[in-house]
């Protein structure tokens, strides 16, 4: 089929009549189907099941001396924190492990910071203003936690690389105000990028105006991929430290999509002068994470190895649905001139960039024809996409058969929206 653009108006007004036929043919159907956020499948949940038999006794609940029930780690077993720090490439000094959710620790972050500042700068809540840069299309629960603590947030592009560069140096060196910057490195949220070793040495020698500058680094899916080969993404607490800017960055990650979200396991790391002033405001606030959870996941993770392993059984469930959405996105999008999109390597999302100023119209007709999507503008700070453009499609939830309806039913409202929105013009 030829680009839209390059359709007559007749051309145009018959495909838009054909489309709404098909359009409400699937509406009459009754559909049910929700592809809104990124949570795994319950297939993926059973591969985790042994879990749940890792810890039944007394005698099971003690590791090295250690009796899990009770109270004490104030930063997590020192064998789940060697996991993690393998996972992230960092010392064992350098981590704290948490609850069941990283996001909770990056929240908590951003409390402290706002309570008593971070490492002996003047808290953020007696500042003025307080803004954060965010890398867009970006991840909606970055932006309400600025949303919730009344930080400003200023949108910065993603290149096929990561973040502008030019913008985040130019902004970070001329404003004290600016106090952080999101980033998910490695298949980024919604976009499945991966930032370049450029992109993360540009990071890594930032020169900020502010001396409580933060980098959070959400390394959400560093051991997700979908293939054997892995993107390759530098360590950022190494760059940081070679720049003589180890005090830069916070460090997250999680097993949440690894095991079960409702109960994984959360860590936080930096370098050892943050963790150790992280530790100190921590003492006022818990005595300690689950343990027995932690030990669960010692158990039945092992060791980096272990975590890799597991992570093979989650990519060969996964893997399909990624590519029902691609290859149905190519079928029916590719070379029209309406929507472009971006072939991830591992992560949870695909970002569609459909024809401008229709998004909000597209999550709008599915939700109408029982297809349930994250909302149009949720990628972008307070909601707002200024070309109304991008949807995140999050594959992993929905069966396979409810997937290819699913993506199915998407590219067709892409579809008839473009030629409405062409047919304005």
């Amino acid at each position: 089929m030829a680009a839209y653009a390059e359709m007559s108006r007749e051309e145009l007004t018959t495909l838009r009549n054909s489309l709404l036929e098909e359009y409400e043919s699937f509406k009459a159907q009754g559909l049910k189907l929700d592809m809104s956020r990124g949570k795994p499948g319950a297939d993926q949940l059973d591969i985790s099941n042994d879990l749940l038999t890792m810890v039944t006794s007394i005698e099971e609940s003690k590791i090295n001396g250690t009796d899990t029930r009770n109270y004490g780690g104030l930063d997590g077993l020192p064998e789940m924190k060697k996991i993690f720090a393998d996972m992230l490439g960092v010392d064992t000094n350098e981590v704290i492990v948490g609850g069941n959710s990283s996001l909770n620790m990056m929240y908590d972050t951003v409390a402290r910071a706002m309570l008593f500042g971070i490492m002996g700068s003047t808290p953020w809540s007696k500042l003025e203003k307080v803004k954060f840069l965010c890398p867009v299309p970006g991840y909606d629960r970055h932006f309400t936690i600025c949303q919730t603590f009344g930080i400003e947030m200023i949108p910065v592009e993603m290149n096929a690389d990561g973040p502008d560069m030019d913008v985040v140096e130019k902004l970070v060196s001329e404003d004290s105000a600016i106090k952080g910057i999101w980033c998910v490195p490695k298949y980024s949220n919604p976009g499945g990028i991966t930032y370049s070793d450029d992109v993360v040495c540009r990071f890594a020698n930032l020169k900020p105006a502010a001396e409580d500058f933060r980098i959070f680094w959400d390394n959400a899916y560093v051991v997700h991929d979908l293939y054997d080969v892995s993107d390759p993404l530098l360590n950022i607490l190494d760059e940081c430290r070679k720049a003589g800017n180890e005090d830069m960055c916070y460090i997250f990650a999680s097993t949440s999509k690894v095991t079960f979200p409702g109960a994984g396991v959360a860590v936080m790391a930096g370098s050892a002068s943050n963790m150790e002033a992280t530790r100190k405001l921590m003492t006022f606030q818990t005595i300690g994470p689950d343990k027995v959870n932690q030990l669960r996941h010692i158990r039945f993770l092992k060791d980096l190895d272990g975590v890799r392993a597991h992570m093979k059984k989650h990519a060969a469930i996964i893997r399909p649905k990624f590519e029902i959405v691609l290859n149905t996105l190519e079928k029916e999008l590719a070379g029209i001139g309406i929507a472009e999109w971006h072939k991830p390597n591992g992560g949870y999302f695909v970002s569609l960039d459909v024809y401008p100023g229709c998004a909000k119209k597209v999550h709008a007709l599915l939700k109408d024809a029982g297809v349930v999507m994250t909302g149009a503008g949720a990628t972008f700070p307070y909601g707002n996409d200024p070309k109304d453009r991008n949807l995140r499609i999050a594959p992993t939830f929905p069966t396979v058969s409810e997937l290819e309806i699913a993506v199915k039913m998407l590219c067709l409202c892409v579809k008839l929206t473009a030629v409405e929105k062409i047919l304005e013009k």
